[in-house]
């Protein structure tokens, strides 16, 4: 209009602009009723969270570029892992008693170097075409292991007939509904024995981006976070596993990593892309380990001694109390 009564062309014509979502401080969205409604406003709710934080992430970036060599330390982050309880068993390097321990345990003919590693690698009763081709490719990560297909014979039959071969290991793989969900690692003669659950199986050709098939090279190992005087001893049954010199020729690493008592198993291969960077391929097979008793001498179910069973309605009491 010429008069100026009415909106001048090109001014609030337009679509308006979307109002920012606010929510009240005691806002709850289980209290809506709707179901439909209530995960929209969940969403929304959830994108309002993010822009906030990413706005301040942003905020106290600039803050910091700032001040520059005046800014204070980052703060670090609170996680289960830098929370965790103390455990009393926590293993001092230096300690007298758990060195002379390891000196004198079933470990130590390995760890001096006067028994070279030798395992079987078996199956619970008629394996599955899953668990068969999980055991022949860890036969191919761990050097000198022999697969052998169990069609009922008892565990404690099959225990002198390696002992007599001069096996130091025997390794099980359990299955339930055609997936592998158990292993059972006793160390020969004389023990120990520890069972795990065993999740999140993984073969080769399930792995994206996976390197070549492995070599004969025997591989290193690595051995993370295993603190306490029980994750010592499980350490060294893994350690026990492969021979001590590793050929590093073959740049390939089996790695055992425990985070909150979970024992994660990868494979990989390492490539030098440069003199300052390296790259790694995982070649598999990967899967995820839990403990669940730790028993003295060999396996026997029936009268063998426990040195450690997990009890999950007394020992998960606390998010932050770990046991390896």
């Amino acid at each position: 209009a010429g008069d100026g009564s009415g909106p001048v062309l090109g001014e609030g014509t337009g679509p308006p602009a979307p109002e920012r979502v606010l929510f009240p401080p005691t806002f709850s969205v289980s209290e809506i009723k709707n179901k439909q409604r209530r995960h929209f406003m969940f969403l929304r709710w959830k994108q309002q969270q993010r822009k906030e934080k990413l706005a301040l992430k942003k905020k106290r970036k600039k803050e910091r570029e700032a001040l520059g060599d005046k800014a204070p330390p980052k703060a670090i982050p609170k996680t289960i892992e830098n929370q965790r309880v103390y455990d009393e068993t926590t293993v001092d390097p230096n300690d007298e008693e758990v060195a002379f321990d390891e000196a004198t345990d079933e470990f130590a003919p390995y760890f001096n170097r006067q028994t070279v590693p030798k395992i079987l690698i078996t199956t619970s009763d008629r394996p599955r075409g899953r668990t068969v081709r999980f055991c022949e490719q860890l036969a191919t990560v761990i050097p000198n292991s022999h697969v052998y297909y169990r069609r009922g014979l008892a565990l404690k039959r099959i225990i002198p007939q390696c002992i007599a071969r001069d096996f130091t290991d025997l390794i099980v793989i359990n299955e339930d509904r055609k997936i592998p969900n158990g292993l059972v690692l006793s160390h020969l003669p004389d023990g120990p024995t520890a069972h795990f659950r065993m999740s999140s199986v993984r073969l080769r050709k399930e792995i994206k981006r996976k390197g070549k098939e492995p070599t004969e090279h025997v591989p290193e190992v690595i051995l993370n976070n295993f603190t306490t005087r029980l994750g010592h001893s499980i350490g060294r049954m893994f350690a026990a596993l492969f021979p001590h010199d590793p050929q590093f020729i073959g740049r390939q690493v089996a790695t055992f990593h425990n985070q909150r008592d979970y024992i994660f198993f990868r494979f990989h291969r390492y490539i030098f892309k440069s003199e300052k960077k390296v790259g790694i391929q995982e070649l598999g097979p990967r899967f995820t380990l839990k403990l669940r008793s730790l028993q003295k001498g060999t396996f026997d179910s029936k009268f063998g001694e426990y040195e450690w069973i997990h009890k999950r309605r007394e020992m998960d009491t606390s998010r932050r109390k770990f046991h390896l």
